[in-house]
């Protein structure tokens, strides 16, 4: 089959390699979509993905074509979505139901072959049967939904807070269209690019701009969300937290990334800084969000191109021209 390699860091090309096989517990799933997303730059620069080479893509749908022995769940051709997550069940973390911060955490296209090839293996636990009105091209959405998802829980919701976001990409978008849906009184986003402000406006934003001193709100947001992992970004909105409020860090920083923070504010404003990691107990969720209509595709996948073309795409990607690039097999 024809899948996408990481070779080393910086170096990514399409080649020929062997078809998966199924565990017993296993399914063979023929991809129609697979998007790009921060974490495929971090694997690309020699972070995150524990050995290269690697064949990315941990956001990905398609439709079933080979089962393992012991698979009754599902059939071949059922449609479906993957969760990419691989908890160990073992470690503390684990046992206490926070398999995202596994101690042996790994994921399909992080740390084993992912879903830029034409077919990806995958534990039938991982996957979630779509309905017939899905579009399985589409679905490669549901993995990064998922992670806004697990966002949301995290803030465990503030009906009537307002909210400022930064970063109009896939997954400011995502949190934006979240927030309208979790009780925010105002959703406000800020971006430097002007085409993805554009987009969050179509998507109904409260209010939208390049830098926050353009936005009416001297007092702060109670829910400020960076969805960038940009040092400027994450800095400047640590300082524009409401008393009371919570900064969320959702968007992936590089490792070296820091920011600064005010001891004595953050206890005399009891204000919470919080993280938000991967996917956890929130992937069935999004899946049946996303069947339901909360997100429309032809919105958020800006560009479709094919496997062969994945340098082009990360490229792209890197460059920050569009919004969600899947690429299809």
């Amino acid at each position: 089959m024809r899948a996408a390699i990481v070779e080393a860091p910086g170096k990514v090309s399409v080649t020929t390699v062997d078809d998966p096989a199924p565990g017993r517990r296993d399914v063979v799933v023929k991809v129609a979509s697979c998007g790009l997303c921060g974490t495929d730059l971090h694997i690309l620069q020699g972070e995150f993905a524990p050995t290269l080479p690697i064949v990315p893509g941990h956001e990905f749908a398609g439709e079933i074509v080979a089962t393992g022995a012991d698979v009754a769940e599902l059939a071949v051709g059922d449609k479906v979505a993957v969760d990419p997550s691989l908890h160990c069940h073992e470690c503390r973390y684990c046992r206490s139901g926070r398999g995202n911060l596994c101690d042996n955490w790994a994921a399909i296209g992080v740390t084993v072959p992912g879903g830029a090839a034409e077919f990806a293996l995958a534990p039938v636990a991982n996957c979630v049967k779509l309905p017939e009105h899905v579009d399985v091209r589409d679905a490669a959405l549901i993995e990064p939904l998922s992670c806004a998802v697990r966002g949301y829980d995290v803030l465990k919701g503030n009906l009537g807070a307002e909210v400022l976001i930064y970063g109009s990409g896939t997954m400011g978008l995502m949190m934006l269209e979240l927030a309208k849906r979790t009780g925010a009184a105002s959703v406000e986003v800020l971006d430097v690019n002007p085409r993805r402000l554009d987009t969050a406006k179509l998507l109904g934003c409260t209010g939208a701009a390049a830098r926050a001193e353009e936005l009416d709100r001297p007092g702060g947001w109670d829910v400020v969300i960076d969805a960038t992992g940009n040092a400027a970004a994450i800095q400047d909105g640590l300082g524009r937290v409401a008393k009371g409020g919570t900064f969320l860090q959702f968007g992936v920083a590089d490792y070296a990334t820091t920011a600064v923070i005010e001891p004595y504010r953050i206890y005399n404003q009891e204000i919470t800084v919080t993280g938000s990691m991967a996917v956890l107990h929130s992937y069935e969720r999004a899946a049946a969000l996303f069947a339901s209509g909360v997100l429309d595709p032809a919105v958020f996948i800006s560009d479709r191109l094919p496997l062969e073309r994945y340098p082009q795409a990360i490229d792209q990607f890197r460059a920050g021209v569009g919004r969600k690039i899947v690429v299809q097999p």
